[in-house]
């Protein structure tokens, strides 16, 4: 399979084609991804939450971000790569959001970056466009700015608000962004977006219109047990399994059922004899 490109994804938009995307923060997980048939990987800010256990994805870092993009990319050879730029990577000036997506991709290794906004953070998009770097938005739920939306809630439930997701699309679009993640809004909103924009639009909770789905990886495998959103279709049960492995690891160590003869290394009885008689003659045994 070859790596996606933009131009592959603004192509299967004009073809009908549903986009596919994912999350991953870590070498392990991503050589899977990478064998699998999903387009795009999100070095998503979730790793905040997925991998580090904070309670929001406010507090990781770009150095964090960075991390996860490092181990990520070495095993992206196939899919394409958003790096996800962190709370506060981007909001304080036009000059720091370029800088920091620069990061992203000499260090990181991504194949473009990814910041939340519309309107408000058009002029972000439009410079860090303008230096060279693909930039995806991210509207509707924007989980950076979740203390002021009220929480992890729908947005764009009434015509103002809804009509304010469609502007900021727009503004997007002219700022030159690729593509454009919609989050928990309302189906027939994300279908307006989809339908008047000419790049390809990403649902997570934006319903079946959209150009493309995300799920964060580990909502997919049923491994992040702290809450599970309506959005969200789990299609495997890995943490349970992971336990049933554990458990079943620790049975057979008790039981002195592990390790058995085929997970340990031998040696000759004579040189294992010879060993045992020289360690006693020099009164270590």
């Amino acid at each position: 399979m070859s790596k996606p490109t933009i131009m592959t994804l603004k192509k299967m938009k004009q073809e009908g084609k549903k986009i596919t995307m994912t999350t991953a923060y870590d070498y392990g997980m991503m050589s899977h991804v990478d064998k699998s048939d999903i387009d795009i990987v999100l070095v998503g800010d979730s790793g905040a939450m997925t991998m580090l256990g904070y309670e929001s994805t406010v507090p990781v870092d770009m150095e964090t971000m960075l991390t996860f993009c490092k181990g990520v990319s070495t095993a992206g050879k196939n899919t394409f790569l958003v790096g996800d730029m962190p709370f506060m990577s981007y909001e304080v000036s036009v000059e720091k959001a370029i800088e920091n997506a620069g990061r992203l991709m000499k260090e990181g290794l991504v194949d473009c970056v990814k910041l939340e906004g519309g309107v408000t953070m058009a002029d972000r998009v439009a410079g860090i466009v303008k230096a060279g770097i693909p930039v995806m938005g991210h509207i509707g739920l924007t989980p950076q700015s979740t203390s002021q939306l009220g929480g992890f809630t729908v947005q764009g439930k009434d015509t103002e608000n809804a009509k304010q997701i469609v502007k900021d699309a727009l503004a997007l679009e002219e700022a030159g962004a690729f593509a454009i993640l919609v989050e928990a809004i309302p189906a027939p909103v994300a279908k307006i977006i989809t339908e008047t924009v000419k790049v390809p639009t990403i649902g997570i909770g934006g319903g079946i219109h959209c150009d493309g789905q995300v799920l964060v990886l580990h909502d997919l495998l049923g491994i992040f047990d702290k809450f599970v959103p309506k959005f969200v279709k789990q299609y495997a049960q890995l943490g349970q399994d992971i336990q049933n492995a554990l458990n079943t690891f620790a049975t057979d160590v008790r039981g002195e059922q592990f390790p058995g003869k085929e997970n340990s290394f031998n040696m000759k009885d004579e040189i294992t004899e010879k060993l045992t008689s020289e360690l006693k003659e020099e009164g270590i045994l």
